[in-house]
C-alpha cells in the first residue's frame, strides 16, 4: 500500500487497543510478545509512519521494545498531552477504542518526534531510578514525622524505619552504580560526564536514563524538557512573574539535589551561582538557574564529543 499509516494504540496493563488510520481497522491484543507479534503481522504491508502510545508505567515497555526493534518508528507520548488534545477536539466519550483512535489523530496532526527506544537493560536501570526516588520521598516524610513529638514509642518505629530506608537506598545506589558501568551503549557519554565536578552515579544514570535526549535538542529545548524554562506569565497591561512549568520532575528533583553540590566543587556552576546571589536573586532561583546552565553546557558538551572545560585548563 501506497498510503502512509499512523497507528494509535490505547495501553492498558493486560490489553492493547490498536487503531489503524488507512484501514480503519480496530484491534483488541493481549498486552504480551504475542499480542505485539499479532499486530506485526497485522501491520505488514502497510506503510508506517508512526506508532503512538502513551507513556504508562511499564506497560508500554514490551510493545516499544518489540516494535521499535522490528524497525517501526514508536513515539511514547505524554499523557496530560493526550488529553488536552482530547479537549481541544471537544471529545467527552472515553473507552479503549476511543483513546485509541485519538492517539492515532494526535500522532496524525502533531507529528510527535520518534526517538529510539531504550534497550532492555535502561528500562530496567530507570525501574531502579523510580524506586531510588520513592525510598528518598519516604524517608523525607518519615523525618518530618518524626518532628511531630508522636511519643517515645512512635518514633522508635519511624527511626527503625529511616534506618531500614538508609540500607535500602545504599544498597539501590550500589546496584545502579554497577548497571550503569556494565552498560556498553552508555559508555562514552558517561566517561564525558566522569570528567564533570560536583556530580556522581546517580545524577550520572539519571541524565543518561531520563534525559536521553541531551546532544541532539536545543538549549531551550532541553531546559524544557528538564522543566527549569521559565515562561511568561504576560497577558494585555498585566506583567506577570516569570515561573517554570512542566517537564520531567523526577530529573529536575535530582538535578536540584546535585546542584548544592556542584556550587561548591564547580568552579563554573559556583561563580554563576554566586553571581546570582550578589546580584539579589532568591538561593532556589538561583539554583534553577543553575540546573539551566548546567544542562544547557551538557547539551553541548554530548553535541560536540568534548569535554567540560575549566578555566585556566587547556582545551
Amino acid at each position: 500500500m501506497s498510503d502512509k499509516t499512523t497507528i494509535g494504540i490505547d495501553v492498558a496493563k493486560n490489553t492493547l487497543e490498536v487503531f489503524i488510520d488507512t484501514t480503519g481497522q480496530l484491534l483488541h491484543l493481549e498486552n504480551s510478545a504475542t499480542g505485539i507479534l499479532e499486530l506485526q503481522a497485522a501491520l505488514s504491508g502497510l506503510s508506517v509512519t508512526g506508532i503512538i502510545m502513551e507513556a504508562t508505567s511499564r506497560y508500554h515497555c514490551t510493545a516499544e521494545l518489540m516494535l521499535s526493534a522490528a524497525g517501526l518508528p514508536i513515539a511514547v507520548v505524554n499523557p496530560r498531552q493526550i488529553k488536552n488534545f482530547a479537549r481541544a477536539m471537544g471529545k467527552v466519550a472515553k473507552s479503549d477504542p476511543i483513546d485509541a483512535r485519538i492517539i492515532c489523530e494526535y500522532g496524525r496532526r502533531m507529528n510527535p518526534q520518534f526517538r529510539p527506544a531504550k534497550s532492555e537493560q535502561q528500562q530496567d536501570l530507570a525501574v531502579l531510578l523510580t524506586r531510588r526516588r520513592q525510598l528518598v520521598q519516604n524517608r523525607v516524610m518519615e523525618s518530618n514525622r518524626c518532628k511531630e513529638r508522636c511519643g517515645a514509642y512512635v518514633e522508635q518505629g519511624i527511626m527503625r524505619h529511616i534506618e531500614w530506608l538508609d540500607v535500602e537506598i545504599d544498597i539501590l545506589d550500589a546496584e545502579i552504580k554497577q548497571r550503569l558501568r556494565q552498560d556498553d551503549d552508555l559508555a562514552a557519554k558517561r566517561l564525558l560526564l566522569d570528567k564533570v565536578k560536583g556530580i556522581g552515579p546517580i545524577t550520572q544514570a539519571t541524565l543518561l536514563i531520563q534525559l536521553p535526549e541531551l546532544g541532539c535538542l536545543t538549549r531551550r529545548q532541553i531546559s524544557a524538557l528538564v522543566g527549569v524554562c521559565p515562561y511568561d506569565r504576560d497577558s494585555g497591561q498585566l506583567r506577570g512573574k516569570r515561573a517554570i512549568w512542566g517537564g520531567r520532575s523526577g530529573l529536575r528533583a535530582t538535578l536540584f539535589m546535585a546542584m548544592l553540590s556542584a556550587v561548591r566543587y564547580n568552579p563554573q556552576i559556583k561563580a554563576f551561582f554566586n553571581g546570582l546571589l550578589a546580584r539579589g536573586k532568591p538561593k532556589k532561583v538561583a539554583l534553577t538557574a543553575c540546573i539551566r546552565k548546567f544542562v544547557t553546557i551538557l547539551n553541548a558538551m554530548f553535541r560536540d564529543q568534548k569535554d567540560w572545560v575549566y578555566e585556566g585548563q587547556a582545551v
